[in-house]
């Protein structure tokens, strides 16, 4: 019998992972599983520890890479309706991990509810934010974060509080496999005012960032008291190319993919780049992009 027999209707076996990145490359994930609600993605955790494959767990693809030879495990996805739920009551929002930013943005913002809108332009899905504490130089989602629900390896859920998590540049303290979902404690304010202010967050982004491109993001988090897009144009690596991988001429933190591009092509801009900076400066630059081989 099959491992996954009697749940056909949720598994997907060598699927292309190109197709679910923001860089549109990367090869195929021996399960590729979309559980419909939490049982099912417990007996899915359940069979994958007692046959030794590894999980991994996907967001909405944004700030990742996928090797060339794919995943050898299960890429659990959290995008079932059960995982993509919204609830406001009064300034408090709770989100499944699945729901994406810009739709939880634009939700908030029509309902009056600030706070937000540092996370305008950022991509990706609740879950995928949290663990990274994803934002920018307007504040980042930790801030706003009251509690968040876990689920272990065993299948145990969880929440900790806000006095439980720590929050960092690009990190947060979360451990458990599976982020379920979050609640954020927002300010009430006047919705044309968060629009504006949404609006301004996304010019600026898109005026500076290769938003229109296929990549991932930033590549390197910014080492301390630096940017680590400023020290790339400084070693004068805007347009490097390796294969179909080249260093954007507008922000030079981000890596795009052009058609015909490889995984290893990215794989190889990085640690050309890498090993440039350390040679101009002295500085090792630490990955911000997830890279999963």
């Amino acid at each position: 019998m099959k491992l996954f027999a009697d749940l056909e209707k949720i598994i997907k076996y060598d699927e292309p992972m190109a197709s679910h990145t923001w860089y549109k490359l990367g090869g195929p994930a021996r399960y590729f599983i979309t559980p419909e609600n939490h049982d099912q993605l417990l007996e899915v955790t359940k069979r994958c520890h007692e046959n030794n494959i590894d999980i991994y767990v996907l967001g909405g693809g944004s700030n990742m890479l996928i090797s060339d030879n794919g995943v050898d495990g299960a890429v659990i996805c959290l995008s079932a309706d059960c995982f993509k739920q919204v609830e406001i009551k009064g300034d408090h929002v709770k989100a499944g991990a699945g729901v994406s930013m810009s739709s939880l943005l634009r939700e908030t913002a029509r309902n009056g509810l600030g706070g937000m809108e540092c996370m305008a332009g950022i991509p990706g899905t609740v879950g995928g934010a949290l663990k990274i504490n994803a934002g920018g130089r307007f504040g980042d989602i930790g801030a706003m974060t009251w509690s968040v629900d876990l689920m272990d390896s065993s299948g145990y859920e969880f929440i900790w509080q806000a006095n439980e998590l720590y929050f960092g540049y690009r990190m947060s303290n979360i451990t458990a496999r599976y982020i379920l979902g979050a609640e954020f404690k927002l300010t009430q304010d006047d919705p044309e005012r968060i629009g504006q202010m949404i609006k301004e967050v996304w010019m600026l982004k898109k005026s500076s960032q290769p938003m229109e491109t296929r990549s991932a993001g930033c590549v390197f988090k910014n080492p301390r008291a630096m940017s680590a897009g400023a020290l790339i144009d400084k070693a004068g690596l805007k347009g490097t190319r390796c294969g179909g991988a080249v260093v954007s001429d507008r922000h030079a933190n981000f890596f795009i993919a052009e058609t015909g591009a490889k995984s290893q092509d990215v794989l190889n801009l990085i640690d050309l780049v890498r090993n440039k900076i350390i040679e101009r400066f002295g500085v090792e630059l630490e990955l911000e992009l997830q890279i999963w081989k």
